[in-house]
């Protein structure tokens, strides 16, 4: 593996790798500054882009540069008029708002930029050199072991998502479902297709990921009013001076830690790391009281937090499959469409790919730090642009974008269908996360959990408790530690919301 790291490296040192990544990273922030606008949104909404790229070291890390650009771009909306552009930025809003109301806007903005891009930089090298012992351990798994995880992040992904554990179940045993439509795995008979032809190879992915994350998204947008803003057009403030970055590099380093632990969960994403984050700075200051009042330690802590976990939710993903959010979903639909399938074999048949992607991702952060420095007036003022030109526009590239992937007529139709799904759920606060997870998920867990069968034979006890004791053991806590993790997440939140 080590050979496909440094011929990665030699694949990644090119130019048109790194315009493309500075284009995602300019498109991320534009979306993430949009009040109303999500990274999920912006990433379903360019995911086809990289597949009409057609080449997968500019397709991906362009999508990268999104991914990054995006969760950055949602603290300049929470900076300035206190909405956060993604959940991402939900513990942003308190510090950020806060300074921009004492004449300090600028210093936010470049506290939430530094720390972002700190902490993107070591939980991306860290990610690295991960990776290589994870997938060596992977390689190792047969379908039991593979099953099990499967079924543990699964759990993960349902307890651990917003709202009620029982909603996420059900939106997970939907996602499951959904995922069970077309052929059999094993006799190709096929399955609810309810005689429909179309269906018989299921649903593609990009079209409901679209359906899913975009067109609830612009809904929810076109119903909101456009917000009044006075004081933004004229970007105001001094700048971050060096030792006030300095007095907050422990609190960087400290969220750092905390989000590369959040990122390799599933299911957990950056709002939970940024508050995790942001209470560990409070609680740990000689001065908490300050929290909330302006404090650019504040500021840094739940930027560092969210930012550390793109990195990290790219080893399932990856290594074993297994998205670790909504983006990392929509990454792996683009991995698909490049004839690249995440799993345990993936570094040992495109080792090189992978690791050029990796390494472009490490050095897109020191693109990320210029780029958004430069930008920071452009990027205060985009919170003041109509959504009324807006909408129209993400509407084409969706409906355009589904199409072009396939050019499949029947791909509009799911987009609209799931599109209708995503916004009924939206209004009942459902969460769709765990229904994406389950259709993504769910038919490699029956694929893996047959080929598990067919090993066992008729003697289930001895397979069990002989041959594959770690499956054994993973199956029996999952309750338990799904369990723990549902009660556990529903204190933070209860304490996060006072």
């Amino acid at each position: 593996m080590f050979e496909s790291l440094f011929s990665g490296l030699e694949l990644v040192l090119r130019l048109d790798t790194f315009i493309w990544v500075s284009a995602g990273l300019l498109l991320g922030m534009l979306m993430g500054s949009l009040p109303g606008f999500t990274t999920s949104m912006g990433m379903s909404v360019l995911v086809p882009i990289s597949f009409i790229i057609g080449d997968p070291l500019i397709g991906i890390p362009f999508l990268i540069g999104v991914y990054k650009g995006g969760i950055y771009g949602g603290s300049v909306p929470a900076i300035l008029i206190s909405m956060p552009g993604t959940g991402a930025s939900i513990a942003t809003v308190q510090d950020g708002y806060a300074l921009t109301k004492k004449g300090q806007p600028r210093k936010a903005l470049e506290m939430g930029l530094f720390s972002s891009a700190i902490s993107d930089f070591f939980s991306d090298l860290f990610t690295l050199f991960m990776i290589i012992p994870v997938a060596a351990i992977v390689l190792k798994f047969g379908p039991p072991e593979i099953a099990s995880i499967m079924f543990l992040s699964l759990v993960i992904i349902a307890v651990t998502s917003t709202g009620r554990v029982i909603k996420g179940l059900i939106m997970l045993g939907l996602g499951v479902w959904i995922g069970f439509i077309g052929a059999d795995p094993f006799s190709s008979m096929p399955r609810y297709t309810f005689g429909t032809s179309e269906l018989y190879d299921g649903f593609h992915l990009i079209p409901i990921l679209i359906g899913l994350f975009a067109l609830p998204e612009i809904f929810n947008a076109a119903k909101e009013t456009d917000i009044s803003i006075k004081n933004v057009s004229r970007f105001i403030g001094e700048r971050l001076k060096l030792n006030e970055l300095k007095k907050s590099l422990r609190t960087i380093f400290r969220s750092t830690f905390i989000g590369i632990g959040i990122g390799i969960i599933p299911g957990l994403g950056q709002p939970i790391a940024a508050m995790m984050g942001y209470i560990a700075a409070k609680n740990s200051s000689s001065n908490p009281e300050q929290y909330g009042k302006g404090e650019l330690d504040g500021v840094a802590a739940a930027e560092a937090a969210n930012n550390a976990v793109n990195g990290p939710t790219m080893v399932p993903l990856l290594t074993l499959g297994i998205p670790g959010d909504a983006v990392t979903a929509l990454l792996l639909g683009a991995f698909m469409m490049q004839g690249l399938r995440p799993g345990p074999t993936l570094l040992d048949s495109s080792g090189d790919i992978v690791f050029a992607i990796l390494i472009a991702m490490v050095l897109a952060n020191f693109l990320f730090l210029i780029i958004g420095y430069i930008t920071i007036p452009f990027f205060a003022r985009v919170v003041t642009i109509k959504k009324s030109l807006l909408i129209p526009i993400t509407i084409m590239l969706a409906f355009a974008g589904t199409y072009l992937a396939r050019s499949n007529p029947f791909d509009i139709l799911t987009l609209i269908g799931f599109g209708l799904i995503g916004i009924a759920a939206r209004e009942s606060k459902f969460d769709v996360a765990p229904m994406v997870m389950g259709f993504i998920l769910g038919r490699e867990l029956e694929y893996t959990f047959g080929q598990t069968l067919a090993l066992a034979g008729g003697d289930w006890i001895n397979f069990a408790l002989s041959e594959r004791l770690g499956m054994t053991i993973i199956i029996i806590l999952t309750p338990i530690i799904g369990t723990f993790l549902g009660i556990r997440m529903n204190r933070f939140r209860k304490r996060a919301s006072k």
